[in-house]
């Protein structure tokens, strides 16, 4: 960064601030959404750095790039909209409910969704490609057996962010030892010692809401009237399980995410019109807007009628104003100044590792990016860990129980806004459910101030991250 600019906390506090306030405002009393408020606090932003002397030109270069990251989270999100509305259309969604409905009892299934996730995640290293695929069939099924979906979409997340995190095959699981200066699996194998019991935790609360709801709210008649609705529109054949499975191979074999989901989605178009008898028109149509459910009956109606490119809409966008307000806020320094102020404070174990914590929920936040908040909050906080004799490990650690974990529960950040698009329930709706995803920082933190679990560098290995 240049002499010239002078950034300081309080320059860099102005647009957080803005943020924060605008928010407030729009969501709770004007019940419109983030965009506007983000979209205005990147202006305010903006008019900081050129206040502190940065050019139009730069800041306008900053948000460009910054918009151009979240790119291919953007083409996972159009490809997800026509996998989903080509899969109902061809029946996979349908046959998955159905077979889920005839094999899962109502008491355990919260559980059951969650233990799914986790198994499919680890395998495949990706909750995206976890929620897009398995998930979308699990809130059917949990939509039908009159659970509220928000703890089905809870479910579904602190399984598949457990798996993420625990996955060999994860970015995040990778990115976060490489920031770090740790060994892959020696982070992995130290990472069971929060995320264990995190899981543990999680699944005791969703047995405790299945005993809940799964006995009061279950009716075999509705149920009946469901399977008869489903068969009666759809052709149920266990064919139409291959996509799914055929993208999670694809997955573990480490295709890359856009060419699998569209392949799941292609071939998902071929059994639609091979066993449901649906036109090319009827394909394209779906791919583009979304399948439309006219069968009579509600609960069949809601759950089917998404998907398609168009469903995408309002999560680019907010994907989009979001990373620019980011990239200012990176890019101008507002955000390292912001952070220094907080590393001045973290002088025992405890404060740092509550310090690594509200840092990576702070980028989340203001970046809107998982990713960011591991690089930017690894990089700055490594040399402290050194400095207090810790093992690298311990911070890789604390940036997967913070820095992961924590994005799917911010509405505007990539993985928030990509939960919620491809479940049909908002982020702040299945954030309370969501166990995992808070517990997770929680014990981490535990941790840091009672020293349970905390790894110090021996003598020989303190010289080498001094050097």
């Amino acid at each position: 960064m240049k002499e010239y600019r002078k950034m300081n906390i309080a320059f860099a506090l102005i647009p957080v601030l803005t943020l924060i306030a605008s928010l407030i405002v729009c969501l709770r009393y004007l019940g419109t959404g983030p965009h506007i408020p983000i979209v205005f606090s990147a202006a305010v932003a903006a008019a900081v750095a050129i206040a502190a002397g940065f050019k139009w030109e730069e800041i306008e270069k900053y948000i460009i790039e910054t918009m151009g990251n979240s790119l291919q989270a953007i083409a996972i999100l159009l490809v997800v909209g026509i996998l989903i509305g080509t899969w109902i259309l061809a029946g996979v969604v349908p046959s998955m409910i159905y077979y889920g409905l005839l094999i899962i009892s109502p008491k355990v299934f919260l559980i059951v969704a969650c233990v799914l996730s986790a198994i499919v995640s680890i395998a495949t290293g990706s909750s995206w490609g976890t929620v897009g695929t398995i998930g979308i069939a699990l809130i059917g099924i949990g939509e039908t057996m009159g659970i509220p979906l928000p703890m089905v979409a809870g479910a579904i997340i602190s399984g598949a962010y457990f798996g993420d995190k625990m996955s060999p095959l994860s970015d995040t699981t990778n990115l976060a030892p490489a920031m770090a200066g740790s060994e892959l699996f020696e982070h992995i194998k130290h990472m069971v010692y929060t995320v264990g019991p995190s899981i543990l935790i999680s699944l005791v609360l969703y047995g405790i809401l299945g005993i809940k709801y799964g006995s009061s709210t279950l009716d075999g008649s509705n149920i009946e009237i469901i399977l008869n609705g489903l068969s009666s529109n759809f052709v149920i054949n266990p064919i139409l399980l291959v996509p799914p499975v055929m993208v999670i191979i694809m997955v573990i074999k480490k295709v890359p995410a856009l060419p699998g989901l569209f392949l799941g989605a292609l071939l998902a178009a071929v059994l639609a019109m091979a066993i449901q008898k649906a036109s090319l028109d009827d394909v394209v149509n779906v791919a583009h807007y979304g399948f439309s459910s006219d069968t009579g009956i509600a609960v069949i109606d809601k759950l089917l009628n998404r998907g398609g490119m168009s469903s995408m809409s309002w999560t680019i966008s907010l994907i989009l104003v979001a990373m620019a307000f980011g990239g200012i806020l990176e890019k101008t320094g507002m955000l390292h100044v912001m952070i220094e102020k907080i590393l001045a404070r973290a002088n025992s174990t405890g404060s740092l590792v509550l310090s690594t914590v509200l840092t990576c929920l702070a980028i989340n936040i203001l970046t809107a990016s998982q990713y960011l908040s591991i690089i930017i909050t690894g990089s700055m906080f490594k040399e402290r860990y050194a400095e207090q004799g810790l093992h690298p490990k311990n911070l890789s650690r604390v940036l997967e129980d913070s820095g992961t974990v924590i994005s799917p529960l911010i509405p505007w950040n990539n993985c928030g806004a990509f939960m919620a698009s491809t479940l049909g329930v908002a982020t702040l709706a299945y954030l309370p459910y969501a166990f995992l995803c808070y517990i997770n920082p929680i014990i981490s933190v535990i941790y840091g101030y009672t020293g349970l679990t905390i790894e110090k560098l021996g003598n020989d290995e303190v010289e080498t991250e001094s050097i």
